[in-house]
């Protein structure tokens, strides 16, 4: 039978080394979490050696299944595996765990450790973000190879997933694991080491809810694979090997595999305590988990020829495999050119054509909102990128996200009478789920080929935050639309008026923050931001209409412009006078407060250059040269204008200079009363230059 799992005394010996070579690690560096890693060895031996399609020759190969350690603190149940099958990690990268320059860091990190899928270590966010991965995975298969029977195309592929109790307990998880039962994700299958031991020891102290009734309710089929239940802890490798074949065989619901185990079992001392947890064995303890295992307590990192010899044959059974797959990926790129194009297109990560040609142009002196002008972009750039898909955390309308007359990414049993969806539609749908968002959209680009984005107020934000987080650390291209970025959203008040959220999101390293002047500019950043494939872009966008700018004459003309927001700041007017006496420098929908000072500057004399400056991320980029270009030294007289906290803005305007801003929260009114009422305006721009210009 092709899926009877095939187990001997070698398979034994080489989990039981997995469970010492962890335990040794951990010791060695003198912390660490040993216990999971322990326990979960033939949960993790089982996968990488038995059930899962992966090379380990090419860790980036197209048809590899996913696997996503969420429980990124029990690196070693990762990094041991990738060691034994021939990742590339050797005995002496274990030896080095959690230190400097080494290639096992304290958590997996995507990027730095060959296999490694996702950077986890926040709890909760690896199996978050699968739930994107298994999106991607599907929506993939739509635009490479929608007509194959199910489980025939190359583009079909597993995420496996192991996670823990804490996982479980955090927000995000109940959050995109509703989203991924909604989704019938038959491609998700998550492990569930259900140890009922955290860092605080026992969960009942916290955690008593029926976990498998929640999956259930969210439509997964839940299997359960109880270790204990004779009253002896036997860990039945075969029963759980059952139980993926199972998983594997719905295709219609996610699948969780609630897994009972003990954890740092078969430790003598420490097993099922939180002592086991979070930090190494000890001497005592470590020596006598070998002498159970047979092995000599005074031998470290000993692994027997055999052992290594056994588990790098995974190295050829990858070979064969990818063989295989290769034979059926030429098959269907020879009966499918203009997908395999398409494909090509997309590994070498090229926009088409034809996106910068279809980029709307927008009439100087008309008016219109950014968030809408974005809306206009993305519906341009649909038809030539098929690749571009996304939506918003039930703000479509607000957001203007909605690529216009495209199927919705959901099961067509899910449509209603404003969406019609299917499994392959473009147009997503996170509910109201933001912190949800944010990780599936991190995992959609983890998986590969596809650029997606996802929407909602500036100010929730907030809620999004660890998955913006780990976007920019990770050095993946997330895009996050976010609208009503300032105090102007007006009647909703304080608590939905951002003002200290541009700062602290441009405090996040690697995230770049896109707030464009007006609709011109948001169609340049759009293109921009789909050119760039390191690291994730938050896109900044008012709610009421903002003037488009002047181009040409005294303004910089539009290619001028354009080249301009590609580097994050330019000249947009200079001064009108013979001299240049301040730099006036505002985002957003402040811009125009700063042209409208410029010209009244000029009437009293004084010089004003106006600099838009829709990215100072990308500014940041630019040569020294060009940065004096736009901002010469030798002026130091400067104001800052933006509706928000003027932190940061000190590094721009200096000691001498003002900041146009706002340091409190807001208030419910109309957003011209409140622009009045707090400042940002015109006389407070000039009022401010003239403060700088005079400032000695």
């Amino acid at each position: 039978m092709a899926n009877e799992l095939q187990w001997d005394e070698l398979d034994d010996r080489a989990v039981d080394t997995a469970r010492v070579l962890a335990a040794d690690a951990v010791e060695k560096v003198g912390n660490g979490h040993p216990g999971t890693a322990i326990s979960l060895a033939p949960v993790s031996y089982l996968l990488h050696q038995k059930v899962m399609r992966h090379d380990p020759a090419d860790a980036d190969w197209v048809g590899r299944d996913r696997f996503i350690l969420s429980v990124g603190h029990s690196s070693l149940t990762q990094y041991v595996q990738l060691y034994l099958g021939g990742y590339g990690l050797e005995l002496e990268d274990l030896e080095s765990l959690r230190t400097w320059g080494s290639k096992t860091p304290g958590h997996p990190e995507y990027g730095h450790t060959k296999g490694v899928e996702i950077t986890t270590g926040p709890l909760g966010q690896g199996l978050a973000s699968a739930v994107g991965f298994a999106y991607a995975a599907r929506y993939e298969r739509g635009l490479f190879d929608p007509e194959a029977a199910p489980g025939t195309s190359p583009f079909d592929h597993f995420i496996y997933v192991v996670a823990g109790d804490g996982d479980l307990q955090e927000g995000v998880t109940a959050e995109a694991s509703s989203l991924a039962g909604h989704q019938e994700l038959g491609n998700l299958i998550a492990i569930y080491d259900s140890n009922q031991i955290s860092i605080e020891d026992d969960t009942d102290i916290s955690f008593s809810e029926d976990v498998a009734k929640r999956y259930e309710a969210y439509g997964w089929q839940v299997l359960e694979v109880d270790w204990k239940k004779t009253g002896a802890y036997v860990e039945d490798v075969a029963e759980l090997y059952a139980a993926i074949e199972a998983a594997k065989a719905e295709t219609g619901k996610p699948s969780l595999i609630i897994l009972k185990t003990i954890i740092g079992w078969p430790s003598p001392g420490k097993q099922n305590t939180g002592g086991i947890h979070g930090s190494a064995l000890g001497a005592d303890e470590l020596a006598g988990l070998k002498r159970e295992l047979g092995f000599d307590p005074d031998q470290h990192f000993a692994v027997a020829p055999e052992v290594i010899a056994h588990t790098r044959e995974a190295v050829a059974r990858g070979a064969e495999k990818r063989a295989a797959w290769q034979v059926g990926f030429d098959a269907w790129a020879a009966a499918n050119p203009e997908r395999k194009a398409l494909f090509d297109r997309l590994e070498a990560q090229e926009l088409p054509a034809e996106a910068a040609d279809v980029l709307p142009e927008f009439e100087p002196g008309t008016s219109i909102a950014t968030r809408a002008a974005s809306g206009k972009v993305l519906n341009a750039l649909g038809p030539v990128m098929p690749e571009l898909w996304g939506g918003s955390a039930d703000l479509a309308g607000s957001n203007n996200t909605t690529i216009a007359g495209a199927a919705s990414f959901v099961p067509a049993h899910h449509s209603t009478g404003a969406w019609t969806g299917n499994d392959y539609g473009r147009v997503l749908h996170f509910g109201i789920r933001e912190h949800a968002m944010g990780s599936i959209l991190n995992g959609i680009q983890l998986h590969g080929k596809t650029r997606s984005y996802g929407g909602t107020f500036l100010i929730f934000s907030d809620y999004m935050r660890p998955a913006v987080r780990l976007a920019a650390l990770m050095n993946v291209p997330s895009v996050f639309v976010w609208t009503h970025d300032s105090i102007a959203l007006g009647e909703d008040g304080p608590t939905h008026q951002p003002i200290e959220q541009l700062a602290t999101l441009r405090a996040i390293p690697n995230l770049a923050i896109v707030r464009p002047a007006d609709a011109n500019e948001v169609s340049v950043a759009w293109h921009e931001i789909l050119t760039r494939h390191a690291g994730p872009t938050g896109i900044a966008l008012t709610r009421q209409n903002v003037p488009v700018l002047p181009r040409g004459g005294e303004f910089a003309t539009a290619e001028q412009a354009a080249e301009g927001v590609r580097r994050g700041a330019y000249v947009l007017a200079d001064s009108p006078t013979g001299s240049l006496d301040v730099l006036l420098i505002a985002t957003g929908s402040e811009v125009q407060l700063a042209v409208e000072a410029r010209e009244l500057l000029a009437a009293e004399g004084i010089g004003a250059r106006v600099v838009s400056a829709p990215c100072l991320e990308w500014f940041a980029e630019q040569t020294a040269e060009y940065r004096e270009s736009v901002l010469p030294a030798a002026v130091t007289a400067r104001v800052s204008v933006e509706a928000g906290l003027s932190l940061g803005w000190e590094r721009y305007v200096g000691d001498r200079g003002r900041s146009v801003s706002i340091e409190h929260f807001g208030a419910s009114a109309d957003y011209q009363t409140l622009f009045r009422e707090f400042g940002i305006t015109t006389d407070a721009v000039v009022s401010a230059a003239r403060e700088t210009v005079a400032a000695v």
